[in-house]
């Protein structure tokens, strides 16, 4: 077997290493050993992980290197570390939501997509840092403290999939799980130069339900896009457990995005709804997009998009995930982050009358989208439209404090699209001139997971992001 380096496994995908254990030329005992390895040497710096399960997940794998070496392998990830994100159940290990509430939960059952890895031969390391409640896009709770970018450390990574993105970032695991009611996979993923994808709306079941359960997806965020399609062909499929679960589709994106595919028909937009975008972000979007116009798998369509900004019906329906937590004791109040328990209270002013309201509104939106993308197959956009701010900070020193949802107003181009349940990728593009990542939006059609995909694969061909690493990487 190969000696593994901590350096060396830092720049092994996912792929890579399922295909080298097969191969038997590493073992999952090694894999796991360099990915604790990883975590020592980077976590200090950037918080990414909240929870740390070395002994068990070292034991699994010794059981996992005993199979492999029978030739008796689970599933396409066996062998291969991964971390979840804290708002995942996990059966015996805490699932604390970055809220002091939960201080002490520890759950006694797993999730249906953590499961569906474990049963893939996927070694779980530990839990990822998220917001209280992963009710918000910066990446600090009271209970985790700050999670920090790779790039920059002083710098946000993004949330609510903070430590999710933060930790593939830093080269600690190929794959992590994350989900996105608001942007949650892709601005973290943008701010941290990684990839990700928001699938279609159950395309990945969801269990428990999230507060706003209409909004939220779950996914991985990853190495690269192959690694993407490998892990999200083992977590697609129905479940009995989410009601919003689609049926299997029958496809293995990891053979979609291998193959000729007919020309996309991409609109290039360098903002959504008049939206101002930061110099150093926009400067590099228009160089993506002529590369984009480039590629010989697109074909450009000149196309204006004019929806109107649906902020307010995102307001509400993110306002509405505050309602259950009305009734708690002014004593627990006080344990949530300050901008949650503050949503928990305004919360109390809506009413069902217009709740419902807001649904049909948010359905008049989804088919004004959705009328739009008969037209062309892919909308491309800038995913966030500044640049990361302070690690402590919520947002940048202007974000409005009055409006529902502050956070939201510096993530416009994200949200529309969990109004809509499209499938919604952040691939790296290009970096500002301080050397922060720039993630390059990539929207599809209603279901139309595989042409994010195949789009997105076409643009890793042509550009290579893996040519720079962060400052806190474990492959230095």
């Amino acid at each position: 077997m190969l000696a593994l380096k901590r350096q060396d496994y830092a720049r092994l995908t996912a792929s890579e290493m399922a295909r080298l254990v097969q191969e038997r030329q590493l073992s999952p005992v090694e894999l796991t050993q360099a990915a604790l390895d990883a975590i020592d040497a980077t976590d200090a710096s950037i918080n990414a992980w909240c929870e740390i399960v070395g002994e068990q997940a070292l034991d699994h794998a010794r059981v996992l290197e005993k199979e492999a070496m029978r030739g008796d392998l689970r599933g396409p990830l066996h062998g291969v570390p991964i971390g979840v994100k804290d708002l995942f159940l996990t059966r015996g290990i805490a699932t604390r939501r970055g809220s002091r509430l939960y201080a002490d939960a520890v759950p006694t059952e797993t999730a249906p997509s953590v499961q569906r890895m474990l049963d893939a031969g996927a070694v779980m390391v530990g839990k990822n840092t998220t917001p209280d409640s992963g009710w918000k896009a910066s990446s600090n709770s009271p209970l985790y403290g700050v999670t920090r970018n790779p790039w920059d450390v002083t710098r946000t990574a993004g949330g609510s999939s903070s430590g999710s993105a933060a930790a593939v970032a830093a080269g600690t695991v190929p794959i992590t799980l994350g989900s996105d009611g608001g942007g949650s996979l892709r601005i973290p993923a943008s701010f941290c130069g990684i990839f990700s994808m928001k699938p279609s709306l159950g395309r990945v079941p969801t269990y428990p339900l999230s507060p706003s359960e209409h909004l939220s997806h779950a996914g991985p965020m990853t190495h690269d896009v192959m690694d993407f399609a490998l892990a999200l062909d083992v977590l697609k499929g129905p479940h009995a457990l989410d009601p919003y679960s689609l049926p299997e589709d029958g496809r293995s994106y990891q053979e979609l995005i291998s193959k000729p595919h007919p020309r996309l028909r991409c609109v290039l937009a360098p903002t959504l709804f008049g939206k101002p975008v930061a110099s150093g972000v926009a400067a590099s979007i228009r160089h993506a997009f002529s590369g984009v116009a480039s590629l010989p798998e697109v074909e450009i369509i000149d196309l204006q998009i004019d929806w109107s900004d649906p902020i307010d019906i995102f307001d509400q329906l993110w306002l509405a995930r505050g309602a259950p937590q009305i009734g708690l004791r002014s004593q627990d109040k006080a344990q949530l982050d300050p901008g949650l328990a503050r949503l928990v209270e305004q919360s109390a002013g809506l009413s069902l009358a217009s709740h419902l309201q807001t649904l049909r509104l948010r359905a008049e939106f989804c088919r004004t989208v959705s009328n739009s993308f008969s037209d062309f197959d892919i909308l491309l956009t800038p995913m966030v439209p500044i640049t990361p701010f302070a690690a402590e900070a919520d947002g940048p020193d202007d974000m409005d404090m009055s409006k529902p949802v502050p956070w939201a107003r510096w993530t416009p181009l994200s949200y529309p699209f969990n109004l809509t349940g499209q499938p919604a990728a952040s691939i790296p593009c290009g970096w500002t001139p301080d050397g922060m990542p720039v993630g390059l939006q990539v929207i599809g059609g209603r279901h139309a997971d595989d042409k994010v995909l195949q789009f997105c694969a076409a643009w890793e061909r042509h550009f290579d992001w893996h040519t720079r690493q962060p400052h806190v990487f474990a492959g230095r």
